[in-house]
């Protein structure tokens, strides 16, 4: 089993920055793959980036792909997300998410609650 726990999302300006942080439980972090997810009001969840578990291999959607950089630090057991050059389109509650291989939802089996990302224009 795997908890996960988000932080860091908040209300930017477009243009900034956030940094998110999830938090694992459980000794077996190191072995999983970390996604980060994203869901926009009135749309359905969608992959962000993901990282391998030795943290040698990221993966991102082509929406964030230089602008997010996924990263993790498994002797912490957490999994960051910084975001750059934010957009209002960026808006949207991140997810966190442990899973063994791919980008797609179904291939992760551990969810966080979520953390709301508000970029005003």
């Amino acid at each position: 089993q795997v908890q996960l726990v988000e932080s860091g999302g908040g209300l930017v300006q477009a243009g900034g920055s956030l940094r998110l942080s999830c938090a694992a439980s459980g000794r077996t972090f190191s072995r999983y793959r970390m996604g980060w997810f994203r869901q926009a009001p009135g749309k359905e969840r969608e992959f962000v980036a993901a990282i391998s578990w030795s943290g040698g291999t990221t993966y991102y959607a082509d929406s964030v792909k230089g602008r997010f950089t996924i990263s993790r630090d498994n002797a912490k057991n957490t999994v960051y997300l910084q975001m750059n050059s934010l957009k209002p389109e960026d808006t949207a509650v991140y997810y966190c998410a442990a899973g063994i291989v791919g980008t797609t939802e179904s291939n992760y089996h551990y969810w966080g609650q979520g953390t709301q990302v508000t970029v005003s224009s």
